[in-house]
């Protein structure tokens, strides 16, 4: 990367910065997450080389302003990997994940005082470039940590139904904004729905949209078997299809 960002090298690289990069850095992130989902392991090392280039390629660009170095990246992530798992590298005692994660959060916590930085609310760490998704997900378990929370999977059941009458009220009124609002709602509540089932809401959808693909793709290839096409085809075909599908 330094060769390529050299005033002799590649006028592309040379143009970019920490902008320019970001949409790539998360084009790569998710090339990575479908090669795990398609457990394709020749094309996840692949796609983990071009994640770390996108890295290589930020750390350059930061070395270059004096602000840090790759080095000091990676020092940074193994001195906090040695100072959050005492129960591994100290004569801390932490049987379970959960003990793991607790003492995690308190180590964070004491990190943070010794810094000297202002306290912040306890969901402002959350990064709100997240997928929506994701950060519905560490919004409420963190709320939930704090003891904010349902006392179980049956009351947040209850809640999903009452959401679900609260988005028919809405469309009866007809405004956009409430509409809104509530299937936000709903989306919410179902996340907290998967954190009590202990599954990443995320990766649920995911492997739903997945699955839809198959399918549709699938009745695609019957119809164009029979010199079809989709627009030549009646609801009722695609649906027959689609039944087909989700049997083979």
């Amino acid at each position: 990367m330094a060769r390529l960002r050299a005033p002799d090298g590649c006028p592309w690289d040379r143009r970019q910065d920490f902008d320019t990069l970001k949409p790539y850095l998360l084009e790569e992130t998710y090339e990575a997450l479908d090669a795990v989902d398609r457990r394709d392991w020749p094309a996840l090392a692949e796609e983990l080389g071009d994640l770390l280039l996108e890295i290589a390629f930020l750390a350059q660009i930061a070395a270059e302003q004096n602000l840090f170095s790759i080095e000091d990246a990676l020092e940074a992530i193994n001195r906090k990997l040695v100072r959050r798992h005492p129960h591994v590298f100290g004569d801390a005692q932490a049987r379970t994940p959960e003990d793991v994660k607790q003492r995690w959060q308190e180590i964070k916590a004491e990190e943070r005082s010794r810094s000297g930085r202002p306290r912040e609310g306890l969901l402002e760490s959350v990064p709100r470039s997240l997928p929506a998704l994701v950060e519905a997900a560490q919004i409420s378990a963190r709320a939930a940590a704090a003891g904010f929370d349902w006392e179980n999977a049956d009351q947040v059941l209850a809640k999903l139904e009452e959401e679900l009458s609260e988005l028919a009220a809405a469309r009866r009124d007809a405004s956009h904004d409430r509409l809104e609002d509530e299937i936000g709602d709903l989306l919410f509540t179902l996340v907290n729905l998967a954190r009590f089932l202990e599954m990443d809401p995320e990766q649920a959808l995911r492997r739903t949209n997945a699955k839809f693909r198959r399918r549709f793709a699938f009745i695609e290839q019957r119809l164009r078997q029979s010199g079809r096409s989709l627009a030549q085809a009646s609801l009722e075909e695609m649906e027959a299809l689609w039944q087909q599908a989700k049997q083979d």
